[in-house]
């Protein structure tokens, strides 16, 4: 049976409620899009940790000998990963692929 999409949902011998009704019953009780959001993505609790006064020690180490910088994606690469030199320099396997 096909379906009219354009016919009114409602019957003409249902009442609908006024404005001032719905105003009267005050807002809806149902979940609001703030909760349902919070249900998709729950925050994380980190305990109270405050670490904005922590200092981390890194070691950075220059680039070795066997090493190179691809100059597409600047990444520092093995030179087992080096597809090609161009005119700029090299280029490693992911960047030429």
């Amino acid at each position: 049976m096909a379906t009219d999409y354009d016919a009114p949902r409602k019957n003409d011998d249902e009442t609908a409620e006024s404005i001032e009704a719905l105003k009267e019953r005050g807002p809806s009780k149902g979940p609001s899009s703030l909760d349902s959001e919070d249900a998709d993505n729950p925050s994380f609790d980190l305990g109270g940790s405050d670490l904005s006064d922590v200092e981390l020690d890194v070691v950075v180490l220059p680039q070795q000998a066997d090493e190179f910088t691809c100059v597409n994606c600047f990444l520092v690469r093995h030179r087992s990963q080096l597809s090609r030199e161009i005119d700029l320099g090299p280029i490693c396997v992911e960047c030429d692929a």
